[in-house]
């Protein structure tokens, strides 16, 4: 399917969402040349209007200037929206981001888990078009954002705030982008390439993808295990997978996902246990998802966890391991008052 959108020039950019990973691409997008632009609240906003945005890494510190606004419409239009919420905003989100876009305006999104376009292309004709109800009930995030405009991507890199418009890159500097809507195998759209091509320009190590859901649900069947696990326990990453019971639960969990993506046309050739190594070899971290429960901020199991669910009954997959898991890690929020009874 061919996108509406001709240009190619990113001159005004703004992060919906200038958290860790919103920070990290507002960084690289400065660094590229884009005249910068943020909507936050509160501390962040604050923080951002009287500091700007800084990015750490080892012994290297970096400052960036942008313009900061609590009210999109304060910012107008804009070339490109990046949107960096945890997926618990995307409703508010939805209802302010009118006033970033226009007819030509690129909306990219940067978030974990499975979105809300995951199903419009790229994926079998079984489940082509329906609505992922787990992250997007009512449809108001696809009415609120033109589908033709939305570019996707998958983040492979771990950063951290700390302090509000203070960003911390821990390790990686990768970003994977692709267009929802393309067939697999076609060449990259010029408004793709472009964008990979500004984000090299600032830094990142960015590439295009010819499929960017096999890209997505192949970061999902690693991180849906280890953050809700991380969240119930407690545990770092290495604790979890060295427990050779949670490795089994988790390793159920993870075959039943791959039988969903061999269903959706996005299968994987590896092992869970291929993965379990690949994980390891990062060493003790905590996850996004433990961070969240530790800081009492609302935790992404929807489009995580109950997405999978979700996929499976549309895939005709039984999912009795990712059940359980979805379940343990949903009371918990729920005690907690993480997540909406």
């Amino acid at each position: 399917m061919t996108p509406a959108i001709t240009d190619t020039r990113f001159d005004k950019a703004c992060i919906f969402g200038a958290g860790a990973i919103g920070g990290w691409l507002g960084a690289a997008l400065a660094r590229a040349g884009c005249q910068l632009g943020a909507v936050a609240r509160g501390p962040a906003l604050q923080a951002l209007r009287d500091q700007g945005l800084t990015l750490v890494h080892g012994e290297q510190r970096e400052h960036f200037a942008l313009r900061a606004e609590s009210d999109p419409a304060a910012l107008g239009v804009q070339d490109l929206v990046v949107i960096s919420v945890k997926a618990p905003g995307l409703p508010d989100v939805a209802e302010r981001i009118a006033p970033l876009i226009g007819p030509q305006t690129v909306v990219l999104t940067a978030m974990n888990g499975v979105p809300w376009w995951f199903l419009q292309g790229g994926v079998d004709a079984g489940v082509r078009g329906r609505q992922l109800h787990a992250v997007d009930p009512a449809g108001r995030i696809a009415r609120a954002i033109p589908e033709r405009q939305v570019l996707g991507s998958v983040v492979h890199a771990s950063c951290s705030l700390d302090a509000s418009g203070v960003v911390r890159r821990h390790f990686g500097n990768g970003i994977i982008l692709g267009e929802p809507l393309a067939e697999a195998g076609l060449p990259p759209s010029p408004r793709l390439q472009a964008l990979a091509d500004l984000l090299v320009r600032g830094g990142l190590e960015a590439r295009v993808s010819d499929c960017i859901q096999r890209d997505a649900w192949y970061k999902l069947w690693g991180n849906m295990t280890m953050n809700p696990v991380s969240a119930l326990t407690g545990a770092t990453t290495d604790r979890i997978l060295g427990d050779e019971l949670v490795r089994g639960l988790i390793t159920r969990v993870m075959l039943e996902a791959r039988d969903i993506g061999e269903r959706m046309g996005l299968p994987i050739s590896e092992s869970p246990e291929d993965r379990h190594a690949v994980t390891l070899r990062l060493g003790a971290f905590k996850t996004s998802m433990l961070q969240d429960v530790e800081a009492g901020k609302p935790v992404e199991l929807d489009a995580i966890v109950g997405a999978v669910r979700e996929l499976g009954q549309l895939c005709g997959v039984a999912t009795p391991f990712t059940d359980a898991l979805l379940g343990l890690a949903r009371l918990q929020a729920r005690e907690r008052g993480l997540m909406p009874a």
